[in-house]
């Protein structure tokens, strides 16, 4: 039996090639692109770059390989015809960058010992450590009983396309794990959907609201807002900002007069969707200013429930949709996009993580019954439907990751449930592992994302040792 020292030992023997791959993937820009997307690229040329990078990698390793419809990838080892398999599924797209770095996000750097770069975290660099586990074991030329197949998809970020038909395809494999969240393990996970409000944008006040934009994606916290206002007086409104900021120190903003118009920037704290209480919103705090002006039509409406109805509030407790299960713990709100142009339509959109005392059509429909007059609310139904998912704790996936976990740590693990959302929920049996260390900082989704080298490598011995008990026991 090979010793927790032994695997660490053999795996820091990996760690400079480990880092070369990586940084070769991380300079890969592989956000989601619908705008350049084609029939050959259906996600844009990044996330498929991405894919094509690890088959090259995993070709050149001598894995036997797949590629379905360049939007799933997979390497395989040990017994072709096994009738149980173990997954690891890992994800290669990222977010955009946002804002707020101090160094290029597309070029990574190591500094101080950790690794910096947009998808050092999340989820590039533990998916590179998972997958150097795999090689680990292929050239230790280690015995299996079960099939170890290593699964990389490009739309974990979005709406996770082709994962479901992937595994119809492929099969379900027996039981797995996604190395895309923290240790010692993620065995259950809350509903996730959003709730898209739809409106047209118009202005029947003497201030008028031309355009307000906030955030990227669902699942950020926006960190920067902007709007541009045309007013009568546009001195009076940027001293009516600066007494508002100077009364809230959370945020910060900008003004910007041309004429009769402002352009207002507010700067908040960006964040992973999954932890809103623990960013600050830019574009509810905004909007929290602006609806005090003389709006009028839906403009005023849309400032209303932003910044009012939906503004500092992470647990959705204004639009009635507080909950709380003893398993899952408290339901979540992110107003993570926000757009209104006038003369055109615009929307919110709402991204809740749910327990299992309440379903998407509830949330659906107390959000509805809360919105303005003339604005309508659905569910946003594409990608996978991320019902909460939860893998008892004494089901021996469960218990053999956590043994592995207190080998290599000496540390007490137990089970435990987030907000997040990971591949691992695609199967049954299936769990998150890793691979962020417990009291290292979170910089998913944020600026200046980074990962602990010692950590990669760290994480691949546990990984390398987690894989070779799931394939034999």
């Amino acid at each position: 039996m090979v010793k927790a020292t032994e695997w660490l030992a053999k795996s820091l023997t990996y760690e400079n090639d480990l880092l070369a791959d990586l940084e070769d993937m991380m300079m890969i820009k592989s956000v989601r692109d619908d705008a350049a997307a084609t029939e050959d690229a259906p996600l844009g040329p990044g996330p498929k770059a991405a894919l094509e990078k690890f088959l090259e990698i995993a070709e050149r390793d001598g894995f036997r390989t797949g590629n379905y419809h360049n939007l799933v990838a997979y390497a395989e080892l040990g017994p072709e015809d096994a009738e149980e398999s173990v997954a690891i599924i890992g994800h290669l797209d990222v977010m955009p960058a946002g804002d707020g770095w101090t160094k290029d996000p597309w070029t990574p750097v190591i500094e101080d010992g950790r690794l910096y770069g947009r998808g050092s975290s999340d989820d590039k660099g533990p998916s590179f450590a998972g997958y150097y586990a795999l090689k680990m074991l292929k050239d230790m030329e280690v015995p299996l009983k079960r099939k170890l197949v290593f699964i990389v998809g490009i739309d974990e970020e979005s709406d996770w396309t082709g994962m479901d038909d992937f595994f119809e395809a492929y099969g379900e494999p027996t039981m797995g794990f996604s190395p895309d969240a923290e240790f010692p393990i993620i065995n259950g996970e809350k509903g996730n959907g959003s709730t898209v409000v739809r409106f047209s944008g118009n202005n029947e006040g003497t201030t008028r609201l031309i355009s307000f934009s906030a955030g990227e994606r669902p699942n950020m916290v926006p960190g920067v807002a902007k709007a541009v206002v045309e007013t009568e007086d546009p001195e009076a409104l940027v001293a009516q900002m600066d007494k508002y900021l100077a009364q809230e120190s959370r945020v910060k903003g900008e003004a910007e007069v041309n004429d009769n118009r402002v352009d207002f920037t507010f700067f908040g704290h960006q964040v992973h969707g999954a932890s809103p209480e623990t960013g600050e919103n830019a574009g509810t705090y905004l909007a929290n200013f602006l609806k005090e002006a003389d709006f009028g039509g839906n403009a005023q409406g849309f400032l209303d429930f932003l910044g009012g109805t939906l503004h500092d509030d992470t647990t959705g407790t204004k639009v009635g949709i507080a909950t709380h299960d003893d398993l899952m713990g408290d339901l979540s709100m992110n107003v993570g996009i926000q757009r209104f142009t006038d003369g055109e339509d615009g929307f919110v959109d709402i991204n809740i993580r749910y327990p299992q005392n309440i379903t998407a059509d509830d949330i659906e429909a107390k959000i509805s019954a809360a919105i303005p007059t003339n604005f309508a609310a659905t569910a946003a139904n594409e990608g996978h439907a991320m019902v909460p998912h939860y893998v008892p704790g004494d089901d021996p996936l469960v218990s053999t990751l956590l043994d592995v976990y207190r080998d290599h740590t000496g540390l007490p693990a137990g089970e435990r449930v987030i907000g997040g959302g990971t591949f691992g929920r695609l199967l049954k049996r299936g769990v998150a592992f890793g691979a962020m260390f417990e009291g290292v900082p979170d910089t998913m989704h944020q600026a200046d994302e980074f990962f602990p080298v010692a950590d990669l490598t760290r994480a691949m011995a546990i990984f390398a040792n987690a894989m070779y008990e799931l394939a034999n026991n």
